[in-house]
């Protein structure tokens, strides 16, 4: 099973990780640790998965009830949510984009196939959050993106800017992202983040960069990126673009997550 950590993120109570696509019982083009509910791979294949990520990241999992696992109907919104929701979060999948909590046990979990996950941590206070950032939910509105409305909450938990450590996770990179004119006109400020690509009228976007920058100007000193694309198949993840060039019908999801031990 892969697992990626980030430098950043390694504190004492806290556990944390990025998954790839190895090391689970799917199969087919989901095969093997597709952990995404979403997808039109078998159910029991899917919940099998997503035990075994969480096993990874926690093994008292195997033996404690209140170790849970806990992810969301993304929406590429600027929705966040406090866990535990409404008391039901292990059973339902409430929309949004990311989730705060300040509750050991609870795995914040983010699924991805190109979009970039966020897992951030504060572990003085121990807070932590984790945010799903593709363009749409990272670029926002007037008033921020998904990124800053998890910073906030977290905010709200006790949690400090100053202290706050983000990582991003793996995702589409700019040499595999390339996007038509009428998608970079949506970034009027960050052009920079864009190259010519070989086609005409067409660029190439800086996603992780971007989502980066987002955290950087949102007031987060220490920023790590993990520069680990999603799109060649020999890097080991699900890719949406990668599926959608070869013409497959679905694609898996994989899973990135953090979560408080309460050690």
């Amino acid at each position: 099973m892969k697992r990626l950590e980030a430098d950043g993120l390694k504190a004492p109570g806290i556990a944390h990780g990025f998954f790839g696509r190895a090391g689970g019982v799917s199969a087919g083009i989901y095969d093997s640790l597709n952990c995404g509910p979403g997808s039109g791979d078998d159910p029991n294949s899917v919940t099998e998965n997503r035990r075994l990520a969480l096993a990874a990241l926690a093994p008292q999992s195997q033996t404690k009830e209140d170790v849970r696992l806990i992810s969301l109907s993304q929406i590429h919104s600027a929705i966040v949510h406090v866990m535990p929701h409404d008391g039901g979060a292990s059973q339902s999948r409430p929309q949004g984009d990311a989730m705060v909590t300040a509750v050991p046990g609870l795995a914040l979990a983010i699924l991805t196939a190109d979009c970039a996950p966020v897992l951030l941590a504060d572990p003085q206070a121990k807070v932590i959050g984790a945010a799903h950032a593709g363009w749409k939910g990272a670029l926002g509105q007037e008033g921020g993106g998904v990124l800053e409305a998890a910073l906030a909450a977290m905010e709200k938990l006790g949690a400090m800017r100053n202290r706050i450590h983000a990582a991003v996770g793996p995702c589409i990179s700019q040499d595999n992202y390339e996007v038509g004119g009428e998608f970079r006109e949506r970034f009027v400020e960050q052009r920079r983040f864009f190259i010519p690509s070989d086609k005409e009228g067409h660029y190439r976007f800086n996603l992780p960069g971007y989502v980066a920058h987002r955290l950087t100007a949102a007031g987060i000193e220490s920023v790590e990126t993990l520069d680990v694309c999603t799109y060649p198949p020999e890097n080991g993840f699900f890719s949406f673009r990668r599926t959608t060039h070869a013409g497959e019908s679905d694609y898996g999801r994989q899973l990135s997550a953090i979560m408080l031990t309460g050690q």
